[in-house]
C-alpha cells in the first residue's frame, strides 16, 4: 500500500518501462520513439483503447464550462493552459454545495479544527467542508487532536521558512478564534491511525500559539516569478547525477494557470505514484465527493443462502479492529441480514465479486508487487485493503512504510469472515458466484431470491481520496480508478479504468493526449504523464470552476510534517520547503517524481511537477533529496 517510495527493484528503467504487457493504448508525445507506432486495437471484449483527444472549442465535451479551452498543442510560456474564469476574491472560502451532505452526518457531528480523526468514526460533514483554497491559497490542515503544546517561535530564526509549519498550525487556530465560519477537515498526519477520535476536551487543551509575523500566508497579489528567475533557480539542480539523464519539469502559477517555466514539460514520463493525483481528480469529478461505495447482501437462490455482493470498497472492515477507522463493517451487515432473514437460518455464503472483471494484477507491474506488501489482488470485495492482519499492519505502518502481507483471494477471505459473523462456523461453505436477479419466487417464510437483506456504505469519496493521497495507498487507488470506469459505463477493470480516466481528463478540458495510463496507482511502468499536464491538473483543482476537485489538496503531504513528506525537507539543503511544499511523491526503481504546490519567498503559490524515469539504480534517498532541492529552490526564492 503506502509508499511505493519504499518499493525498489534491482533493474533500472529504460524510459519505456519494463515488465508486464503493453497497455495497448497510444503513448503520449515524447515517449520512447518505438512507442510512436500505430497502437494495436483492443482485445475482444475490451473497451476502445486510444486516449480521448483534447476538447476543442465547440466540442460537446466542453459542456459550456470552458468555452475558452485551447485546442491541442502547448501554449507558449507565459500563457495560461488551464481553462480560465474569474477567480474568487482572495481569502474567500469556497464551500461545497449541500448535495455533498453525507448520510447520517448531522450538524452535531461536524468537527471543528483539530477535533476528530482524519478518517475516523465521526466524519466531518462534506456539506460543511472542506474549505477549498481561494485563488492563490492552499487548504490548511490542523494539528492532530490532543497534540502537545506548540512551542512559540524562536526570537531570532536563522531562516524564515523553518517556522512555517508552526505558522500553518497557528493560522488554523486564528481562523477559529476570529469567528470565521468555516469547517476544516483534519489533515493527514502520521499517527492518526488510532482507534478513536479525540474528543473536544482534548482539542481544547491545545494552547493558542503566538500570532507572530510568520503567519503570513500565500498572497494572490504577490509578485509573479519570471521564467528567467525560475530557470536560474532550478536549472543548476536539474543536472544532478542522482536524477539521471532525463529530468522533465513544469512550473506554473496556481492563481492564473500561467505556465512560467518548463523543460520537457510536454514529454510523457513514468509518473510512479504521482498518478494518484489524476486518479483523485477523475474520481471526484466522476463520482462526486459525497459518494459512498456500497457493499450489499442479498438472498440467494435457495433458502438460507446469502450472497455477499462487493461494490468495490477496499476499506471494508470485518469489525471494529479494521485497518481503516470509520470504515463500513461486515459485522454491521451481518446483523442486518439476521434480522431480515427472520426465522430462516443462514446455511451458505456466496461471494459475488463480478463487478470487477479481468486480471487482478496490473499490466506493467513488477513481478514482486503482488507479494511485496504494496499491492494486492484487486477484487470488488475485500476487507482492510486485502491485508492478512490489519490490526498488526496498523501498528507497524510507520516502520514498514505501509507494507503489509496481503491475502491471495481477498473476496473469499471476506466471505469466510462474513460466514463466521453469520454463525456458520469455520467449516462453512463459501463459494464464488453471482447474485440472483430480484423478483424470483420465495419459499414459504424466506425472502425471495435477489431480495436485499442489508447494505453498508464506505466513507465518503472525499475521505477515500484523502487516504489514497496521504498514505499513497495503491489498493485504494486501483479501486477508485474502477469507480471512474463504472461512472463512465466502462468495464471496471485495469483497461476500463484507464480509458475512463482519460475520458474524464478530456471532459475537464485538459490535454488527454499527454496522459496514457495502465493503472490508477502508478505501480505500472507503462504509465506516462507529462509534467505540464500535472501542473494543469493541480491548477484546475485550485480554481473555483470545479470546487469538488479541491478535495485533492486535503490529503497532500506537507514537507517536514505529514504523509510521505513527513521525513523530508529537514536538512539545510532543502529546509526552505518545510511547511510550504505540499506534494504527492512517487518512486519506483529508476523513477522519481514529485508534483504539487509550493509557496515562494514572496508569497506566490505555484504548482510544479518534476519527473525523472532514467535515474541510476542505487540510493533512492539521494534521488529524492535531489528532487527536494528543486522544490526547496522554488520555495526559497522570489524567482524574479
Amino acid at each position: 500500500m503506502g509508499r511505493e517510495d519504499s518499493h525498489y527493484r534491482p533493474e533500472g528503467v529504460d524510459g519505456r518501462g519494463s515488465g508486464g504487457s503493453t497497455s495497448g493504448r497510444v503513448p503520449v508525445p515524447g515517449a520512447h520513439p518505438s512507442d510512436r507506432s500505430a497502437p494495436p486495437g483492443p482485445g475482444a471484449g475490451q473497451p476502445p483503447s486510444g486516449p480521448v483527444p483534447p476538447a476543442w472549442p465547440g466540442d460537446p465535451r466542453n459542456t459550456g464550462r470552458f468555452p475558452d479551452v485551447n485546442p491541442p498543442g502547448r501554449p507558449a510560456a507565459g500563457s495560461a493552459r488551464v481553462p480560465s474564469g474569474p477567480p474568487p476574491a482572495a481569502g474567500s472560502a469556497r464551500v461545497p454545495p449541500p448535495s455533498w451532505d453525507a448520510p447520517g452526518t448531522g450538524p452535531g457531528q461536524v468537527h471543528r479544527a483539530g477535533q476528530g480523526h482524519v478518517y475516523g468514526a465521526a466524519p466531518v460533514s462534506p456539506s460543511a467542508g472542506p474549505v477549498f483554497p481561494a485563488a492563490g491559497s492552499v487548504p490548511v490542515s490542523p494539528p492532530p487532536a490532543g497534540a502537545g503544546p506548540l512551542a512559540p517561535p524562536p526570537p531570532a530564526p536563522r531562516r524564515r521558512r523553518r517556522l512555517l509549519p508552526v505558522a500553518v498550525l497557528a493560522t488554523v487556530l486564528l481562523l477559529v478564534l476570529a469567528g470565521v465560519a468555516v469547517v476544516l477537515r483534519p489533515g493527514p498526519v502520521a499517527g492518526w491511525l488510532g482507534d478513536d477520535a479525540a474528543g473536544p476536551a482534548a482539542a481544547a487543551q491545545v494552547p493558542e500559539p503566538d500570532p507572530s509575523p510568520v503567519l503570513a500566508g500565500p498572497d494572490a497579489n504577490a509578485p509573479l516569478p519570471t521564467a528567467a528567475g525560475v530557470r536560474a533557480a532550478v536549472e543548476p539542480l536539474l543536472g544532478a547525477a542522482a536524477l539521471g539523464s532525463r529530468v522533465n519539469i513544469s512550473v506554473a502559477d496556481l492563481t492564473t494557470g500561467q505556465s512560467i517555466y518548463a523543460r520537457g514539460g510536454d514529454d510523457g514520463t513514468v509518473p510512479a505514484s504521482v498518478t494518484k493525483l489524476a486518479t483523485g481528480v477523475t474520481v471526484l469529478e466522476a463520482r462526486g465527493p459525497g459518494y459512498r461505495i456500497p457493499t450489499r447482501a442479498v438472498a440467494g437462490a435457495n433458502p438460507g443462502e446469502v450472497v455477499l455482493v462487493g461494490g468495490g470498497d477496499p476499506t471494508l472492515a470485518v469489525d471494529g479492529k479494521g485497518f481503516y477507522p470509520g470504515a463500513a463493517r461486515l459485522d454491521t451487515l451481518a446483523k442486518q441480514v439476521k434480522q431480515a432473514l427472520g426465522g430462516t437460518a443462514p446455511t451458505k455464503v456466496v461471494v459475488d465479486s463480478s463487478l470487477f472483471p479481468g486480471p487482478v494484477h496490473g499490466p506493467g507491474w513488477d513481478d514482486d508487487i503482488p507479494t511485496g506488501g504494496y499491492g494486492a489482488s484487486i477484487t470488488a470485495l475485500m476487507t482492510d485493503g486485502a491485508r492478512s492482519d490489519p490490526e498488526a499492519a496498523r501498528k507497524t505502518f510507520d516502520d514498514t512504510h505501509g507494507a503489509a502481507e496481503r491475502v491471495p483471494r481477498p473476496d473469499l477471505t471476506a466471505g469466510r469472515s462474513f460466514a463466521r459473523l453469520l454463525g456458520l462456523g469455520g467449516d462453512a461453505q463459501v463459494t464464488p458466484g453471482t447474485a440472483p436477479p430480484a423478483g424470483g419466487a420465495a419459499a414459504t417464510g424466506a425472502p425471495a431470491p435477489g431480495t436485499e437483506l442489508g447494505k453498508v456504505e464506505s466513507l465518503p469519496m472525499i475521505r477515500l481520496v484523502d487516504i489514497m493521497i496521504s498514505d499513497s495507498d495503491n489498493v485504494i487507488a486501483e479501486a477508485l480508478a474502477r469507480q471512474v470506469a463504472l461512472a463512465r459505463n466502462q468495464p471496471a477493470s485495469f483497461v476500463g479504468g484507464a480509458a475512463a480516466m482519460d475520458e474524464v481528463i478530456g471532459e475537464l478540458g485538459l490535454p488527454a493526449g499527454e496522459i496514457s495510463l495502465s493503472d490508477g496507482s502508478g505501480l505500472s511502468r507503462n504509465n506516462r504523464i507529462s509534467p505540464s499536464l500535472l501542473t494543469d491538473l493541480i491548477a484546475l483543482a485550485g480554481k473555483g470552476d470545479h470546487p469538488e476537485l479541491g478535495a485533492i489538496f486535503g490529503g497532500l503531504p506537507v514537507g517536514a510534517w505529514s504523509g510521505t513528506l513527513g521525513d523530508r525537507y529537514r536538512v539545510d539543503a532543502t529546509e526552505a520547503g518545510a511547511g510550504v511544499v505540499r506534494a504527492k511523491t512517487g518512486t519506483l526503481t529508476g523513477v522519481h517524481a514529485i508534483a504539487g504546490l509550493v509557496t515562494t519567498a514572496e508569497g506566490r503559490l505555484l504548482t510544479f511537477a518534476v519527473l525523472t524515469d532514467r535515474a541510476p539504480a542505487g540510493d533512492s534517498d539521494v534521488s529524492r533529496q535531489a528532487l527536494d532541492r528543486i522544490a526547496g529552490a522554488l520555495a526559497g526564492c522570489g524567482c524574479r
